[in-house]
């Protein structure tokens, strides 16, 4: 585990150890942003053989979004009492799954089957105790990319370099990624990779934040 060093928050009890099962750059953003105090795991999970699995027992987008969200969660050691938050994230498009891609080559191939389209953003968060889930949720947004041009797409990989690959859909809503688009739908946290405002409520119900 990674401390965070905070400040101390008074809407959150600091006798209830907190912890983020992921080395996402932007859940963590997220989190400091919202004042929480919490360390990071990074637990070892294989994505891409519960994807498939998910694609062969015909699970829905968003179950297999919960799923890899609880692995991450379930994967990470900690001690019995500590709340652990596990999210994942996909993408879908006319019944197509995305994910990161792993090359910026990739990248503009995958936006390019993007443009101009409708896809969707599951974006899920569970919290595990103890070995167990006990709370779990899912968001969906829509978003829709302008049909940019192909010079369009040089300039903008030119600009994000490898920091798309870091993104489900090859894309930073909240920096230059924004050019891609037409119309959002949808929360801009889910968007980001988090369901934030779901999950403090779920973390106020549970008492480690004020209510």
């Amino acid at each position: 585990m990674t401390a965070l060093v905070l400040k101390p928050n008074p809407l959150q009890d600091s006798t209830r150890t907190l912890l983020l099962a992921s080395g996402s750059a932007a859940r963590k953003r997220l989190l400091e942003n919202a004042g929480l105090a919490f360390g990071i795991v990074r637990p070892e999970v294989d994505e891409q053989a519960i994807r498939d699995c998910a694609r062969a027992q015909d699970r829905t987008t968003d179950e297999t979004a919960l799923e890899l969200a609880a692995a991450k969660a379930l994967a990470a050691e900690a001690e019995p009492t500590a709340l652990v938050i596990g999210s994942d994230q996909m993408l879908s498009c006319e019944g197509r799954w995305y994910d990161k891609p792993p090359t910026l080559e990739q990248a503009a191939q995958q936006l390019r089957a993007l443009r101009g389209r409708t896809h969707t953003l599951h974006t899920a968060v569970v919290l595990c105790r103890g070995g167990q889930i006990i709370w779990r949720y899912v968001e969906q947004a829509h978003l829709t990319m302008r049909a940019f041009s192909d010079s369009f797409l040089e300039q903008y990989l030119a600009v994000e370099g490898r920091a798309c690959l870091s993104c489900v859909g090859a894309y930073r809503l909240e920096g230059p990624g924004l050019h891609l688009f037409e119309s959002v739908r949808g929360d801009s946290f889910s968007i980001q990779g988090l369901p934030l405002l779901a999950l403090i409520a779920a973390l106020r119900d549970m008492k480690v934040l004020m209510t």
